[in-house]
């Protein structure tokens, strides 16, 4: 009897992983096939644009996921109200190298979001190279004041995963300008965070910390070659001179939206699978890959899953956040939502490293939950999808620790993400439709696992 028990059981399970294995080929088919991820994102990189926070392109895209999304059968869509900062970068940045009077060499750069403005004149002054903060200290006010600083440190060129670099060289921007403030500095100039030397500057978001307003000073990232060019000009000349002029502001904060879209659980529909991006992107470009390419899988996730009338036995919830660029405030607020709802999310998926090549996940969990997740990897195998790890997962998601048993990130092959972060590259030609396919079917796919087969 126990003999005709185990047999009935493995034919049941390899029955079930059958099952299993046609429902993943026929996401990733459709995906590929049929999708609709890379005509979104024509749509909204093209249509709509870059889609800085407070801007009138980001109400424009709420509004049009809003509609996107109330055209799919699904069960509800709203928006979350959140209230997230508004800078505008105003007229385009100018700056040049002065190696003598009335020899100037222009050069690119864009002013880092949070900055001021210079005076309207602009401001002209010798400049101090560093590559740490620490250089700061050493150096002291005596060398600072009345100087521009120079932030030249490049990320680190021999780690492989290159988020790991740009965490290496990130505090440069972040900080750079508040802490030089303190010693004097009239402004800072922040080597762009690329790993390649071209002509293109990356803004990115910058903080003055607790300083004071009438002590902050502009900020600006310079391009690599022209960061490589002041550098050498400097080691020459070290009396040359700076200029740069820009006229960024701040506003008070504005109000936006998160765009929230489900599908009920038939069974307990309490326990959410979260799937999301942040909606806002830079104005440089048109945030085709930082996060546009997210925005758009995570609302395939939902259209691929609502094919052949598949009901989930979980609430597979997609959030578009507001603000994560430069502030977090619709992660912020969404969190908050949860925790007083009393919400409990099994699974919150990020996909924030851009539309290419999908490697597979990243996850922050207990061991318990990685191990009943890493059974599962026999089944991405077949789309090349290996990596699996505990690394962390997304900004957004990052904020429902303790209110998710999984945090997860989608990880792509990233050696080129940096090309196109922050800057006018980050544009739709940029963009392979079946590397952004890939991607919104194995997010699909890790979605259906965790619904089907459950991670207890």
């Amino acid at each position: 009897m126990a003999f005709i028990f185990l047999c009935s059981s493995l034919f049941l399970s390899a029955q079930n992983k059958e099952e299993i294995t046609d429902q993943l080929k026929h996401i990733y088919k459709e995906s590929l096939t049929s999708g609709k991820s890379y005509d979104w994102l024509d749509h909204l990189c093209n249509q709509i644009g870059g889609r800085l926070s407070g801007s009138l392109n980001a109400e424009r895209a709420i509004q049009w996921a809003n509609e996107e999304l109330n055209s799919l059968p699904i069960d509800s869509v709203w928006l979350q109200p959140v209230m997230v900062p508004k800078w505008v970068r105003g007229t385009f940045e100018y700056a040049n190298i002065e190696s003598s009077p009335g020899n100037t060499i222009n050069v690119n750069i864009c002013a880092l979001g949070g900055s001021i403005a210079t005076p309207s004149m602009g401001i002209r002054s010798n400049v101090v190279e560093v590559k740490e903060m620490e250089d700061l200290a050493r150096l002291g006010k005596e060398k600072i004041k009345g100087k521009i600083v120079f932030f030249n440190r490049p990320m680190q060129a021999d780690l492989i995963n290159t988020f790991d670099a740009y965490g290496g060289a990130v505090n440069q921007r972040y900080s750079g300008a508040a802490e030089a403030a303190k010693y004097g500095a009239v402004a800072v100039i922040v080597r762009s965070l690329n790993l390649r030397l071209d002509d293109y500057p990356h803004t990115g978001v910058m903080s003055y910390g607790d300083l004071p307003l009438q002590q902050r000073i502009p900020a600006a990232a310079i391009s690599t070659n022209h960061a490589e060019l002041l550098s050498s000009m400097l080691a020459l000349n070290p009396k040359l001179r700076f200029f740069i002029k820009q006229n960024c502001k701040n506003y008070p904060e504005v109000k936006s939206y998160n765009v929230i879209a489900q599908i009920h659980g038939n069974q307990t529909p309490e326990k959410i699978i979260l799937v999301g991006a942040h909606f806002d992107s830079w104005d440089l470009g048109d945030g085709a890959h930082d996060d546009g390419a997210g925005v758009v899988q995570s609302m395939e996730v939902l259209r691929l899953l609502t094919l052949n009338d598949f009901r989930p036995k979980n609430t597979i919830r997609v959030v578009l956040f507001a603000n994560e660029e430069n502030g977090l405030k619709g992660a912020q607020a969404y969190a908050e939502g949860v925790k007083n709802n009393k919400e409990k999310h099994l699974l919150a998926l990020e996909s924030d490293t851009g539309g290419f090549s999908p490697r597979g996940f990243s996850f922050d969990t207990s061991k318990k939950y990685y191990n009943r997740i890493l059974s599962w990897k026999s089944y991405f195998e077949p789309y090349y999808i290996h990596l699996f790890d505990q690394k962390g997962s997304g900004a957004d998601v990052n904020l429902l620790k303790g209110n998710a048993l999984v945090l997860a990130g989608l990880r792509t092959d990233t050696q080129r993400y940096f090309i196109h972060h922050h800057s006018d590259r980050d544009t739709f030609d940029e963009i392979n439709r079946r590397e952004l396919e890939m991607g919104a079917a194995t997010m699909a796919a890790l979605v259906y696992l965790t619904d089907q087969l459950g991670l207890e």
